[in-house]
């Protein structure tokens, strides 16, 4: 059956819902956390010291805002192309459509492969090869799993999630094995330079919760997606919230900081096997960008934004196979061929725009009124909130 607003190929194979509610929150789980948190973290701390675990809260809570405006959004429109798809539907504009289709396209593959590149630095202490070689194999192996099927996709990215999650409950009971006493009190921001400190901290943990938005393309293999989406993107920002403050709290308590407080938990052989797991973690972003990537080319296709090809659906594996194709060479291309560490920045720019107008979206279905018995709803005044919360963080990105 088609998805509404949504004319479908019924003569083609559809893409196989096969997604329930805890695989797609491990599945959020393993784009949040990951690079992020293992990378991002020593900045925070640096910047917010004692109270860098409320920065993570402050941070959490400012990305709940647009997750609850995509959570919205899924709910009514389950569609693979996801931001692309949303604006399309309420700004009735190809164009537009376009313009965020191939925003996202251009800061995933940037940022896919900035985390190639970011495992290969792992993995070149254990195997002796070119740098460009190792990347093109990650890549390649990734794409690989990616056109089996999104199930077997999913349960690599779940077990690759368990590794991150499981490391960061491990550094965690490490910090506070170290640490003689938690003085919570210190950590919360009681005086004017504590806020100061939190926010600063915050600007930077916002990015480490970015990962729930790719969420939104795999609701055209969820079953019951108009129910699960709202709770599976959620759950995985409300999870991901805990297990950032609880490390936080660790590190802090146990006096680390540094460019890898997490690394400088341990020692000896333990520090090479938890570097060893935080490969793992960092290479995972890859799978889930390539399959994400993937999804909003074929949705593309689907609604007449990109060529018709990209919508081939395998009949054999209902995986989008010439997409992932697509999308793993678009990766490999960027990763190979651009000076892309010069452009993480604007990644940050061009995913906070894409936050904004799909903020305003939502806004603007919900002032028309066009809402359907069973759709997650938000308070009206949520989406604006959502979008000026983004739009500060944008101008502070831009102009700070």
């Amino acid at each position: 059956m088609a998805e509404p607003g949504r004319a479908r190929d019924t003569a083609r194979p559809g893409l196989r819902r096969s997604i329930t509610l805890w695989p797609l929150i491990f599945y959020g789980l393993s784009d949040i956390i990951g690079a992020g948190i293992y990378v991002a973290i020593g900045e925070v701390v640096e910047r917010a010291g004692a109270v860098a675990p409320f920065a993570f809260l402050l941070a959490g809570v400012a990305a709940g805002l647009t997750g609850l405006c995509y959570a919205a959004l899924a709910s009514r429109f389950p569609e693979a192309a996801g931001a692309a798809a949303y604006v399309k539907r309420v700004f009735q504009s190809d164009i537009l459509a376009q313009l965020v289709g191939g925003t996202v396209a251009v800061s995933v593959a940037i940022t896919t492969a900035a985390i190639a590149s970011g495992a290969v630095q792992y993995l070149a202490a254990l195997v002796h090869a070119p740098a460009e070689l190792l990347i093109a194999g990650i890549v390649l192996c990734f794409t690989a799993v990616a056109a089996i099927g999104v199930r077997e996709s999913v349960a690599v990215a779940m077990i690759l999630g368990l590794t991150e999650v499981g490391g960061l409950a491990v550094a965690s009971i490490a910090g506070f094995r170290m640490a003689r006493d938690v003085d919570f009190r210190a950590m919360l921001p009681l005086t004017d330079s504590g806020w100061s400190a939190a926010t600063a901290g915050a600007f930077i943990a916002f990015f480490a919760f970015l990962g729930f938005e790719t969420m939104a393309n795999m609701a055209e293999e969820v079953r019951d997606a108009r129910r699960v989406m709202p709770r599976a993107i959620l759950g995985a920002i409300g999870v991901s919230i805990g297990l950032y403050m609880l490390v936080a709290i660790a590190i802090t308590a146990a006096g680390r900081a540094g460019e890898n407080p997490l690394l400088e938990l341990f020692e000896g052989r333990n520090a090479t096997v938890f570097a060893a797991a935080s490969a793992v973690a960092v290479a995972n972003g890859v799978l889930v960008g390539i399959v994400m990537l993937a999804r909003l080319f074929y949705g593309m296709a689907c609604n007449g934004e990109l060529p018709s090809i990209l919508g081939v659906v395998s009949a054999h594996t209902r995986t989008p196979i010439v997409a992932t194709l697509g999308a793993g060479g678009f990766i490999l291309a960027t990763a190979l061929l651009f000076p892309f560490e010069h452009l993480l920045v604007w990644t940050n720019v061009l995913t906070l725009t894409v936050f904004v107008i799909v903020d305003l979206a939502l806004w603007r279905l919900q002032r028309h009124g066009r809402t359907r018995a069973g759709d997650f709803e938000v308070p009206s005044a949520l989406p604006p909130l959502a979008a000026a919360v983004a739009l500060a963080l944008l101008a502070a990105e831009v102009f700070g």
